[in-house]
């Protein structure tokens, strides 16, 4: 029977680039969650009886929330909940589900690459029925819908068992614990040439995989151990902790610094890659040669026909704002149109259900296709390995091949984290307010040509979406981008995005902080990054 909840609004629900994201104490809070998802569900488009796909990272909290979702979709009207075994799927993954069983949506709970555990962090975001972020007219719904709410209505049923298969009766509803793994490996054996990875594998070719102790574990043991027959012991922290082992799980130079030592050091593997905690993001690493997620971008689009489900060529590109132009390079040169839009995969959606882009990427080390409408960490890396199995070279090489046929786009990204929330806004409008005066200004050797606040119309749909980050443009393809990011959970997060062109037959392989070091300077001149901050340097270069 359905019992309804009085409750009043609580305050700072707003949805962020991922969802709602705040610390476990802010969602163990009384009708706290329950309100998140209650506005949800009242303002999403469903029919009657529709199923429902929920699942989370695995992370401390997370089989809470699935309990009271369930219990509170059940007395939503839901004919159905699909979740993954243990609680656990990966973004991509639930993509997946919803795409498969033709879900009205999914509720993921995650934080991504944040710290997790009792003091750490938990998210809830919403996924429409293609399987891809709620856009922002949903989210924003949801949003107004959590500043109003005045009861959330839930069931009296006992926790559904979440390990094990099968399904359980919530009032007239049904819960079914599906494996997850099994799916989203079927649909990659589907897209990827597992048979030429598996005669590399055999040929001596080597791999380490960190999985960082979040939700690619299960996913990576079971393919690139048991089905492409990479050696026990590959897939490194496989088993998702509610704490992440006490780490941070984003995979960059940081915080999968021992990935990095292996690859750099002298009995390295072939190959190197990392997710992070929900599985949407990766880290490429060669023998003795990282390659930036802008960079993976452009060389997974240039290669990508050499996977079978890519053979017949890709319909378009698309890269966030702040992606370095490398993408963009390879569309030209393969003749595709190439998209660039504000950050969020929310809006690769539209470009991708319209058959308008195929591959799609972030510099935050999110890369996918339109195989789910999600990055996804783990497919990126078998495109990886499908391109060196097929063209029987090392990633060191094909970097070095792709840079002398396209030039090298330097790039970095410097994050300032946690900082008080007021002094970064100050930042930003004070260079907002500066724009229209830079256009000709000189910074060292550098001049810029152009500055502003990038806008997106997207081209499917003819919607706007405004104040993106801020774009310093300079004379001869340089440029500096600043953005505050929406995935934190305490304070404000400053990206500084910096890159620098280097034209076939320039200097193609320097040092990356060497060759961006008047950028560095010059970005700190433009903004008054130690004058706002108090910082004289970044947290973490990625």
């Amino acid at each position: 029977m359905t019992r309804t909840v009085p409750s009043t609004p609580c305050s700072g629900q707003k949805p962020g680039t991922s969802g709602l994201r705040k610390k476990v104490k802010v969602f163990q809070q009384p009708n706290y969650a329950e309100n998140f998802i209650q506005s949800v569900f009242d303002v999403v488009e469903r029919a009657p009886g529709s199923a429902l796909v929920v699942g989370g990272d695995g992370r401390y909290h997370n089989r809470t929330v699935i309990q009271q979702a369930i219990r509170i979709a059940a007395a939503n009207g839901y004919g159905k909940v699909l979740v993954g075994r243990g609680g656990i799927l990966s973004t991509p993954a639930a993509s997946n589900v919803i795409r498969k069983y033709g879900a009205s949506g999914g509720l993921i709970l995650s934080a991504s690459h944040n710290p997790g555990g009792p003091d750490e962090d938990f998210g809830i975001k919403y996924n429409i029925a293609n399987g891809g972020p709620a856009p922002e007219a949903v989210t924003e719904a949801i949003y107004a819908r959590t500043q109003t709410i005045d009861r959330w209505l839930t069931v009296d049923a006992p926790d559904v068992d979440l390990d094990r298969l099968g399904s359980t009766q919530v009032e007239a509803m049904t819960v079914d614990v599906i494996d997850s793994v099994s799916d989203y490996a079927e649909l990659m054996e589907s897209l990827f040439d597992f048979n030429a990875i598996r005669a590399n594998v055999e040929g001596g070719f080597t791999m380490a995989f960190d999985a960082m102790s979040a939700v690619t574990g299960p996913y990576a043991i079971e393919i690139l151990e048991n089905r492409l027959g990479f050696p026990k012991g590959t897939v490194r922290n496989g088993i998702p902790l509610e704490d992440f082992g006490g780490h941070h799980p984003d995979p960059n130079m940081v915080h999968a610094h021992e990935l990095f030592d292996t690859m750099f050091g002298p009995d390295a593997p072939d190959f190197g890659a990392a997710s992070d905690g929900d599985g949407d993001r990766n880290l490429i690493v060669g023998r003795h040669r990282f390659v930036t997620p802008s960079d993976s971008l452009a060389m997974l689009a240039a290669n990508a026909h050499l996977a079978p489900g890519y053979a017949g060529g890709l319909n378009g590109i698309a890269r966030s704002m702040p992606t370095s132009a490398a993408a963009d390079r390879v569309a030209e040169a393969l003749g595709l149109p190439c998209f660039e839009t504000p950050t969020g995969w929310k809006f690769f959606g539209n470009l991708l259900d319209a058959g308008m882009a195929t591959i799609c990427g972030e510099e935050s080390a999110g890369t996918g296709s339109d195989h789910v409408r999600e990055k996804d960490g783990l497919w990126a890396v078998l495109l990886w390995l499908n391109i060196l199995a097929v063209r029987r070279i090392g990633v060191d090489q094909l970097a070095r091949e792709h840079w002398a046929r396209f030039g090298r786009n330097y790039y970095a990204r410097h994050d300032y984290e946690a900082l008080p929330t007021d002094r970064a806004d100050a930042l930003m409008a004070e260079l907002n307010q500066s724009l229209s005066s830079l256009s000709g200004k000189p910074f060292g050797n550098l001049t810029i040509s152009t500055a502003d606040n990038f806008s997106y119309l997207d081209p499917v749909d003819g919607s706007t979406s405004s104040n993106q980050g801020v774009r310093i443009l300079f004379e001869g393809g340089s440029r500096v981008v600043f953005r505050l990011s929406g995935t934190g959970t305490e304070g404000a997060t400053l990206r500084v995005y910096l890159e620098r062109y280097e034209p076939v037959g320039g200097d193609l392989d320097r040092e990356t902080p060497e060759m961006l070091a008047d950028l560095i300077r010059a970005a700190d001149a433009i903004a008054g990054i130690a004058r706002h901050t108090g910082r004289t340097a970044p947290d973490v270069v990625t």
